[in-house]
């Protein structure tokens, strides 16, 4: 089996997809492929397709969009070229005592290699090897295809996956872009940074990350700027002034050259993958 969740879902099995047209089996697969090689309760999928208010049919409903997709599994099992592990569509969307599970078989699932990925990533910059951490974050980032389950109508359970991935996807992205920077890549960062702290206007290591691309750069005065702006859009639409980090980064750039900013760069800009305190502060701002 193969499952995609890093952008548009896709499921295969023995390499045909099993994904339904149909919206509400599509939530089904989605939250079982979310939660791959795990028992969901049925109670869980009903509260997801039904927003926490399900009908009194809401179990057998459930059952029926299982069956569902149990048909499309076994029309791909008998398209096979080759012979899969499984034999049956039972041996692949499992009935468990209470809910069903989405039996991999041993098979792909994009989200965990990303998160193998990252996870290394993440331990070669605490181990200060940079070229690798950012290859490793760059091979973890490179999965993503588009926003997690984009073409899935997201409920209450789907949305909470979704917006998380998203965070992780975030994580990510910024300790790629630090370890690039500590490996005096500034120039080349600068167009994507550009387009980043478009998109997220109010994340604060993404700007900070970007004031010091430009600086060294030797664009001193388009770095100002971009505090400016951050600064100016903070106050407007969430009444906060910038994290101290991020004043501090802006005061060295004012008044000191490349080579100190260079020096003051742990303390000047908290990376999203910092303490707890300036996760949840960039969480809530980002």
């Amino acid at each position: 089996m193969e499952i995609r969740v890093l952008g548009a879902l896709g499921v295969r099995v023995c390499g045909e997809s099993v994904v339904p047209s149909a919206p509400k089996p599509r939530q089904v697969l989605a939250l079982l492929a979310l939660r791959a090689d795990q028992v969901v309760p049925a109670g869980v999928l009903a509260e997801e397709l039904w927003s926490g208010r399900p009908p009194r049919s809401a179990r057998t409903t459930v059952q029926t969009y299982v069956l569902q997709l149990r048909d499309l599994i076994d029309k791909a099992l008998a398209q096979a070229d080759e012979p899969c592990a499984a034999t049956c569509a039972k041996d692949v969307l499992v009935t468990s005592p209470g809910g069903y599970m989405l039996n991999t078989g041993g098979g792909t699932v994009d989200l965990h290699e990303f998160e193998r990925l990252a996870g290394l990533g993440y331990r070669a910059m605490d181990g200060g090897d940079h070229a690798l951490a950012a290859r490793q974050l760059a091979d973890a980032l490179a999965l993503w295809r588009g926003p997690a389950l984009a073409d899935v109508p997201l409920g209450g359970q789907l949305a909470v996956e979704a917006k998380r991935l998203e965070e992780t996807r975030l994580c990510a992205l910024d300790q790629r872009i630090e370890a690039d920077l500590r490996l005096g890549r500034h120039r080349v960062l600068l167009a994507e940074l550009t387009v980043l702290v478009d998109r997220y206007r109010t994340h604060e290591s993404l700007h900070g990350q970007y004031m010091l691309a430009l600086h060294r750069s030797g664009r001193r005065g388009e770095a100002l700027e971009a505090y400016q702006r951050l600064r100016n859009t903070l106050v407007r639409e969430l009444g906060m002034e910038p994290s101290a980090g991020l004043r501090r980064l802006q005061r060295t750039i004012l008044l000191a050259g490349p080579e100190r900013v260079e020096a003051d760069r742990p303390a000047a800009v908290p990376s999203v993958g910092g303490d707890p305190a300036t996760r949840a502060r960039l969480s809530r701002i980002g």
